[in-house]
């Protein structure tokens, strides 16, 4: 009796596998004989990603501002794969959105705690100047964290307060567009002249962004959560887990944002402003805009004191 291992099941689903798809087993089969093993540094392409941090001046802590961004951009890569799972799931349930919304909560949690790295990894003195070289870019420009708005919530909560009762789902989106809350930020407050920064921006980026609002006009989070059945709107742990990503979102990870830019702008090193130009303070402390992922989970008390008690 022969102790080789019967693998005709392997080749049965193999088979079955590419036959689905119209290709030949033989072929993919004789692929593998010549491949050569896959190896961590391959996988994971280590070279390629430790070759992408390249300084802009000789001071030391430009390296842990560069490879500390980089991972930020990696970390919204992964919110944006969860949530659009979320956006994509034909058969919500509560649960499955619950396991969602705290894989993405628990990366802005890190996010959040990550802002240490930063402010107490880098010496003000030589942020202070290697900052220059930067100008007129700036993390205002970060279209990934973009991309993680628009697929949160309905475009009217990130339209600025003042616009809102002038947009709704019929508003043109190059209208809409033109009144997200981070606009203002890009302006010029006396002309109302867009800034280098913003024009960059939008240069870049402005064609995606249109696209992507309008893909997920109609299944970002907050339209999927209320797409739900009733009794799974009303499920606890789904309502907690989405009132602590949007806290988390929009207060807790802004303002540990905002501590590390006032440790540096406000270090009496410098003119004190963003490297962008933009009116930092007001852009980024959560009690000017109040952004709100899904403001009917919250008391009117509660959006009311948005931002003031921290």
């Amino acid at each position: 009796m022969s102790n080789q291992p019967d693998y005709s099941h392997i080749i049965k689903a193999l088979q079955q596998k590419y036959d689905d798809i119209d290709q030949d087993t033989d072929d993919h089969l004789l692929g593998l004989l010549y491949s050569k093993p896959i190896t961590y540094w391959d996988y994971i392409q280590t070279d390629a990603l430790l070759g992408l941090q390249t300084q802009r001046t000789t001071l030391p802590d430009e390296m842990v501002f560069i490879a500390y961004h980089q991972i930020n951009e990696l970390i919204f890569k992964m919110i944006l794969w969860e949530i659009s799972q979320v956006a994509e799931k034909e058969d919500l349930k509560a649960d499955y959105f619950e396991s969602k919304i705290m894989r993405v909560s628990r990366y802005f949690d890190m996010l959040t705690t990550s802002f240490n790295i930063m402010r107490e990894g880098m010496e003000v003195e030589q942020y202070m100047k290697f900052r220059y070289t930067l100008t007129p870019a700036s993390g205002f420009q970060s279209a990934q964290y973009r991309f993680v708005e628009f697929a949160s919530t309905e475009l009217i909560n990130l339209i600025d307060y003042r616009f809102r009762k002038d947009i709704d789902r019929d508003t043109p989106y190059t209208h809409a567009f033109e009144h997200l809350y981070w606009q203002a930020a890009g302006k010029d407050h006396k002309t109302g002249e867009k800034s280098t920064l913003l024009r960059n921006f939008e240069k870049r980026y402005k064609d995606e962004f249109l696209r992507f609002m309008q893909t997920y006009n109609t299944k970002n989070l907050w339209t999927r959560f209320k797409e739900l059945p009733k009794e799974d709107q009303e499920d606890l742990d789904l309502i907690k887990a989405m009132r602590h990503y949007d806290y988390t979102v929009n207060v807790t990870w802004v303002m540990a944002h905002y501590n590390a830019a006032k440790h540096y702008i406000e270090s009496g090193i410098g003119d004190g402003e963003a490297t962008g130009g933009s009116d930092w303070k007001k852009y980024m402390h959560p009690k000017y805009q109040r952004r709100i992922f899904f403001p009917d989970l919250w008391s009117e008390e509660e959006l009311q004191n948005w931002g003031t008690n921290i």
